[in-house]
């Protein structure tokens, strides 16, 4: 018994003696440090970029801004199909930024779709234009006032949209648009733009436009700014969109807000 009993004093002595070493090892190994948790997602904000395709000139800011957004090409320009290319390379998202009718009848590019167009006339115009911004995803109006408030123009745009799954973007420029309306009835993915951006081309009022649309955002869950291919625009947008990423709002692109 007593020998039995000097064995069971000699490995509960091991045992404590292996429970220490292993409690000093633990204690030694260098703690982690906490990875801070990003912030929550206060809400999402697409940014459009409109006008591209009148030069090359924005490209290097595209290149340093690092930012996500879709660019929306006017189609048969000078520099159209280089600048769709150039940007759809750097990963950005292209739309087709489409002529349409204004009210104010001036400054109208060659291949603007109006009112009085017959149905032929305005698909083929679409299908041109298409055809030379070959990387479109979507598309959006360039002006438009007049044609967007007009059921029988948008009724055929759409149906053409529906055919090769492309998504409208509303740029909203005039109350009366009928595009809200019609959109469902076609089965089209359809957005409208929330906040223009660059009305007065001014570093001060653009931010002034990015915190309204921040709340816009934060309200609805997201929204969506346009602003235009101008190096005030895309260089106040350079040092805006980090810090409001840091604040919580995430920047996508136009397709994203559509899935």
């Amino acid at each position: 018994m007593k020998q039995e009993r000097k064995y069971q004093i000699i490995i509960a002595a091991l045992c404590a003696i292996i429970i220490m070493q292993l409690l000093f090892m633990v204690a030694g190994r260098p703690r982690k440090e906490k990875k801070p948790l990003p912030p929550a997602i206060k809400g999402k904000i697409a940014i459009v970029i409109d006008d591209w395709g009148y030069n090359l000139k924005n490209l290097r800011i595209v290149d340093e801004a690092k930012f996500p957004f879709t660019a929306s090409v006017l189609p048969r320009l000078g520099y159209s199909k280089r600048v769709a290319e150039e940007l759809h390379n750097r990963g950005i998202e292209v739309i087709l930024h489409l002529p349409m009718e204004p009210h104010e009848k001036y400054r109208l590019e060659k291949n603007t779709i109006l009112t009085s167009m017959s149905e032929a006339a305005i698909i083929g115009i679409l299908n041109d234009d298409l055809a030379d911004i070959k990387f479109a995803k979507g598309v959006s109006n360039h002006m438009g006032s007049s044609a967007t408030e007009d059921a029988k123009t948008m009724e055929t745009v759409f149906k053409e949209l529906k055919k090769r799954r492309l998504y409208f973007l509303d740029s909203f420029v005039s109350g009366k648009s009928v595009c809200t309306q019609l959109a469902p009835k076609y089965g089209i993915a359809f957005i409208k733009r929330d906040i223009f951006l660059d009305n007065q081309e001014d570093p001060v009022y653009i931010r002034s436009q990015l915190e309204k649309l921040k709340l816009r955002a934060r309200r609805k869950g997201y929204a969506v700014g346009i602003g235009h291919d101008r190096r005030v625009t895309l260089e106040t947008l350079k040092e805006a969109v980090p810090e409001l990423e840091k604040e919580g709002y995430k920047f996508v692109f136009l397709s994203d807000l559509l899935k």
